[in-house]
């Protein structure tokens, strides 16, 4: 009996991940497929995917000044600002030219630095706050879509030498990804 509960555990740990990875892929596709409403499947999700595809062509070539206009705009209307300019910067901190997770390292908790918070550096200079010699540290929460700004002094910061992709995985998944795997 044991090594038939040992056998299902272990079929779970390798259908969960795929599963759940298939099926979050699916509602996104759905989500986006359904964005345009066409009775043919597939078709939506091509016709979103080529209509963005497009937009940032012309927004980095053609229509640049009609782009940068709009967002000027945003940039510039009560409350939409905070969100507009919200939303702008994080996307671009993961996926723009100004990628800010790029700097994985750990911030130490006590003086001798037994603990420690894994995060990634996102402004080297904080002056424009009137703060001298911290840096700002964003430390993910795992298993969420959160996480937390720390100010902290640069000597509590120590540079990880390891990819940002593995760290976050690492941080995300509460420490048991992006590691060696065993086999």
């Amino acid at each position: 009996m044991k090594r038939i509960v040992k056998w299902f555990v272990e079929g779970l740990l390798i259908l969960a991940p795929i599963a759940i990875t298939i099926w979050v892929a699916y509602k996104i596709f759905l989500v986006i497929d359904h964005l345009v409403p066409v009775k043919i499947p597939g078709v939506g999700f091509i016709i979103t995917i080529t209509f963005i595809t497009l937009v940032g062509f012309l927004g980095s070539t053609l229509l640049g000044g009609l782009f940068r206009y709009l967002e000027n705009f945003f940039s510039r209307l009560p409350l939409i600002k905070i969100l507009y300019n919200a939303i702008r910067d994080l996307l671009e901190a993961f996926a723009g030219e100004k990628k800010r997770f790029n700097k994985p390292v750990t911030v130490k908790l006590t003086p001798e630095g037994s603990t420690r918070l894994v995060g990634f550096i996102t402004q080297d200079d904080l002056n424009h706050f009137g703060l001298r010699d911290v840096v700002s540290v964003y430390c993910p929460h795992s298993y969420n879509f959160s996480g937390q700004l720390l100010i902290v002094p640069k000597e509590m910061v120590e540079p990880l030498n390891a990819d940002s992709s593995t760290v976050m995985s690492f941080v995300v998944s509460g420490g048991v990804a992006g590691g060696p795997r065993s086999g």
